[in-house]
């Protein structure tokens, strides 16, 4: 017999207002449109709490509903009090410069870290690695990025993957095709990017290229707008995410949109005709972040059952196994050495992401 609650899992990702689920949440996490939860800082209180508060998500459907987090280190890092301070992706990259074969090391270290603590609370997957450009234009970007080499963004990139998967979870790079060239943050306006497809080719798209070769399962792409390619933003646009991103560099894992809430989507119109639109150009799962009224509101309308092969790369993100309790983790020597390793650059970087705008929980959207 299929038990009640057994429903395979929706396009559209939302988020929860606290620190636990409310009668309302309950109701709305099991519509059969959604597929996946998005935590943030507001939803964490410790890593006890939080590791119950994804219990009891998980709890609600067969296949559990996906749970992801922006924790990608540095100034994104939403849960930080008993989680390991992780250091900017940049300051890895600086490392790079001068001792590549070390900052593998800790780009790995960092990934398996990120990866084990968020598996040892019920986490399936972190939206990471970003996989944009330093060109010192974007401070949405920023330090978040490695480096302005395509190739040290792919090796570091590659080596916190290998981390992140020993963890028993997946990885998504973002923002394809690339977001750090261009000034506008988009969850405040509309960037738009005027270089050809060829300038893009030949730099910000390499890495995602590489990283997709070596495994990558999942991409989120920027609401940017690339006009020389295409006059909608790369996250509803069929020329970036259908003939570029799956057909020419070959992608078969998880597009998940950014958050649709961000102005960087308001070219698309409301919440449905967003939704609707980047589910069309290829996302197999949206973002709507902040705003449970317009969750419900695309919820009543949204027609859009996901076909069978969204459904065979969502699964894929389920997280695996790995640490079985906090305890057990914490025992591990595997465990206290990458801690160990990391604890020399990230102490710096946590103290400053503690007094940046980005990481509050009423920031807009996801990262």
């Amino acid at each position: 017999m299929i038990p009640a609650n057994h429903l395979p899992l929706g396009p559209v990702m939302a988020d929860v207002a606290g620190l636990a689920l409310t009668d309302a949440e309950r109701v709305r996490l099991a519509h059969p449109a959604v597929g996946g939860v998005i935590l943030f800082k507001r939803n964490y209180e410790s890593p006890e709490q939080v590791a119950d508060l994804c219990r009891e998500i998980h709890a609600l459907r067969s296949p559990h509903l996906l749970i992801g987090v922006d924790q990608e280190g540095g100034r994104v890092q939403r849960f930080r009090e008993g989680f390991t301070p992780i250091p900017s992706m940049r300051a890895i990259g600086e490392t790079w410069d001068s001792h590549p074969q070390r900052a593998r090391r800790l780009a790995r270290d960092a990934g398996y870290v990120i990866g084990a603590e968020l598996r040892a609370i019920g986490v399936d997957f972190t939206f990471a690695p970003v996989l944009d450009l330093d060109y010192g234009n974007s401070g949405v970007i920023g330090d978040r990025a490695f480096h302005r080499s395509p190739q040290a963004v792919t090796d570091l990139a590659h080596a916190l993957m290998l981390g992140l998967q020993e963890a028993g979870m997946s990885p998504v790079g973002k923002h394809f095709p690339g977001h750090g060239y261009v000034a506008a943050d988009s969850h405040l306006a509309i960037p738009v990017d005027e270089r050809s497809l060829a300038d893009i080719e030949f730099a910000d798209l390499l890495p995602f290229r590489q990283m997709i070769d070596l495994g990558l399962a999942g991409v989120m792409p920027a609401h940017v707008i690339y006009p020389r390619v295409d006059d909608q933003p790369a996250g509803f646009s069929r020329k970036w995410l259908g003939e570029i991103l799956r057909g020419e560099c070959g992608f078969d894992g998880v597009i998940f949109s950014d958050d649709l809430t961000m102005e960087g989507a308001s070219v698309a119109g409301g919440i449905v005709g967003r939704t609707t639109a980047a589910l069309a150009a290829g996302c197999d799962m949206a973002l709507v972040c902040n705003h449970p009224e317009l969750v419900d509101e695309l919820l009543a309308s949204l027609k859009w059952p996901l076909p069978p092969v969204s459904l065979i790369r969502l699964a894929r993100m389920h997280g695996r196994p790995h640490p079985p309790t906090r305890i057990a983790l914490h025992e591990s020597q595997h465990y206290a050495s990458a801690v160990r390793h990391l604890g020399g650059i990230g102490q710096a970087d946590a103290d400053l992401a503690l007094l940046d705008p980005t990481n509050v929980c009423g920031r807009q959207g996801a990262a």
